[in-house]
């Protein structure tokens, strides 16, 4: 099949774009306003952009609180999400009214971060502690704006569970991140394969 995504008329029951980028990593996002209230929130369209400096970024579909609140301090926390914390995770996706702290209602427990005021999820066996580079507004090809915004953040701080450091490397696949993929459907990491890039031949 093929259709226009200009016109998404694709003749689905959903639309399957978000079926096809996938699995997405989710960026588990704490942040915090100037007045100190506590947001936690999962993204899917998140991920790393450079290694050197390390940079994330997560892209927000509308102003969320996660948005404004970063706006107001500049920083925040992506916390990763995994099996063992996916209805938790599940639960920080419900829309609630700005003030109430999704870590809290999740019944999950915040730790300090070092360097950034927002706390990190405690349970997570990572956390990556972030200072805002830039919010992006989109556009789309016509030149309308859209109410869509990616965020880069800097990872300034890096926390790792050091259980899950293993002959000198961490072992992603033991922590068992989970992904999005389309639909109300996730993924795990449970198994990972090796390939070293080839060299010029």
């Amino acid at each position: 099949m093929f259709y226009d995504a200009r016109t998404n008329d694709h003749g689905l029951p959903h639309d399957p774009f978000k079926a096809i980028v996938a699995p997405r990593p989710i960026g588990w996002i704490t942040s915090i306003s100037a007045a100190g209230e506590v947001n936690l929130a999962p993204y899917s369209f998140f991920n790393g952009v450079s290694s050197r400096p390390a940079i994330v970024m997560f892209s927000s579909e509308g102003r969320k609180d996660s948005l404004t609140f970063i706006r107001e301090t500049g920083e925040f926390v992506c916390n990763l999400a995994t099996w063992d914390l996916r209805d938790a995770m599940n639960r920080t996706s419900a829309p609630m009214p700005r003030g109430v702290n999704e870590m809290a209602e999740a019944g999950l427990e915040p730790a300090p971060s070092r360097l950034v005021r927002p706390p990190r999820v405690a349970t997570s066996p990572c956390a990556l502690e972030c200072a805002l580079l830039q919010i992006v507004p989109l556009a789309d090809t016509e030149g309308r704006l859209l109410d869509t915004h990616v965020v880069f953040g800097q990872v300034i701080g890096v926390h790792i569970d050091d259980r899950f450091i293993r002959d000198g490397l961490l072992d992603t696949a033991a922590m068992k991140p989970i992904a999005r993929n389309g639909y109300h459907n996730y993924a795990v990491v449970e198994s990972e394969f090796r390939m070293v890039r080839p060299s010029r031949a």
